[in-house]
């Protein structure tokens, strides 16, 4: 299997060059040369596949000749120690729970998958590779947790200050060793900016061996595209239309969907579920993108602007707004009706949803009332309910079960480096670490 460029299908890369350089020399991201249908047995037969099974099928397809199936097997084996629940909250609809790896949050998959695989490929390098990350939310800790400890990588997060919650940051601040965390007096739209601008920087190239643990690394989308075929495997009743309401920021979660849908996964439609941050429900809309400065929510890891992963989407439909239109519809909702969705759901069911699952679950409540037929709906929970309590509960006036491997942060100690949203100050940061 080889590698393209969004922005150069001819020049062809190997999945090293993809891993470790994460972004390519044309600001373009990187896709597999093709994405070919899995076996018709394999679908038929899901059932009696262990998720650590379906995760090997799966890249085993995206990574054709590129790694022997036995490191495959084995890079999967080390990254799926959890599972992905799908929970029924009403007759054909359910929550696929994302959030039981180590961070609570559904990039523990990605993350632990790239950490694997990029030990693997740098395990004879002697010069230290140096991953960038911009987060929202959620991506800091989990890359933080799966690079921890991790030989000859270095980890520098890039988080806006004041706009992820006190646990999240303490996620991405507290561990210390090979992961610095930069707080950036800014937007998450300005740290992707930075680091984009790094991969780009020649001068700064030369110095460091760089690459990129944001969705923008395509070793991030594979394993993503692993618990869709998981939630498709726990459908009891396969007979009707089957939607994915996908709580989207960067798109990195439902391009990947796409990607499991082009592997031969039966989905009907999905669902682009946006908080304020609107651009890409409005080009479905108009077909015209329009990148604005992101909106501060309650749902903050959606909060983008600007989503990389839209480029990859582009290039999966061939830049078609009618062809996109067909297959996923947009939805955006406000702070006010996140707030009354995490009441309604509590109210009815007893589920405490996190305000990222709330988005993704108003989606389908909209789909389903104008779809004009029944079908399976799965919401994506993205996050644990526990990392946003200071939303949580006093919306429900319950409180709200704190898992130990969370609380114990509270009391640890945050260590962030304060930074302007300036690249010579940043580059300046990067080349000192030389």
């Amino acid at each position: 299997m080889r590698f393209y460029s969004t922005n150069n299908p001819d020049r062809l890369v190997s999945l090293r060059e993809v891993v470790l350089e994460g972004l390519p020399p044309d600001n373009g991201l990187y896709m597999p040369e093709e994405i070919a249908p899995l076996p018709q047995a394999f679908l038929w037969d899901i059932e009696r596949y262990s998720f650590q099974e379906i995760g090997y099928e799966v890249a085993r397809n995206l990574l054709r000749d590129s790694l022997p199936d036995h490191i495959i097997y084995m890079l999967v084996e080390k990254a799926l120690t959890f599972d992905a629940p799908l929970k029924p909250l009403r007759e054909r609809e359910g929550v696929l729970e994302l959030f039981h790896g180590p961070t609570l949050a559904f990039k523990d998959f990605g993350a632990r998958f790239m950490a694997q695989l990029m030990a693997y490929l740098v395990r004879d390098e002697t010069r230290p590779l140096t991953i960038l990350v911009a987060t929202s939310g959620d991506t800091g800790g989990a890359v933080a947790s799966g690079f921890y400890r991790t030989p000859g990588i270095e980890v520098v997060i890039l988080y806006p200050s004041g706009k992820v919650s006190d646990l999240q940051e303490k996620q991405l601040t507290t561990l210390g060793h090979n992961i610095t965390a930069l707080e950036i007096a800014g937007s998450f739209d300005d740290c992707q900016a930075l680091v984009k601008q790094a991969f780009l920087d020649q001068s700064l190239k030369k110095r460091l061996r760089l690459s990129s643990a944001n969705s923008i690394n395509l070793a991030r989308l594979i394993p993503q595209s692993f618990y869709y075929f998981r939630a498709w495997q726990q459908v009891q009743d396969r007979s009707l239309p089957l939607v994915f309401s996908v709580p989207s920021g960067n798109f990195g979660n439902l391009t990947a969907g796409i990607m499991a849908k082009r592997m031969g996964l039966p989905v009907a439609r999905f669902l682009a579920a946006t908080n304020a941050n609107r651009v890409v429900p409005d080009y479905l809309q108009t077909g015209v993108f329009h990148p604005k400065t992101s909106v501060p929510t309650i749902s903050n890891a959606m909060d983008v602007g600007n989503p990389s992963n839209f480029a990859r989407m582009l290039d999966l439909y061939g830049h078609s707004h009618e062809a996109m239109q067909k297959e996923i519809a947009g939805f955006s909702y406000t702070d006010t009706q996140t707030c009354d969705a995490i009441k309604d759901i509590y109210d009815e069911t007893g589920y405490i949803m996190d305000p990222h699952g709330a988005v993704g679950w108003l989606a389908l409540q909209d789909y389903r009332a104008t779809a004009g037929e029944a079908c399976t709906g799965i919401v994506l929970e993205t996050a644990h309910p526990a990392k946003f309590l200071s939303v949580v509960q006093p919306l429900l006036g319950v409180e709200v079960e704190v898992p130990e491997r969370l609380a114990r942060l509270a009391e640890k100690e945050k260590h962030a480096i304060v930074m302007k949203a300036d690249y010579t100050t940043f580059q300046e940061y990067l080349m000192s670490r030389t």
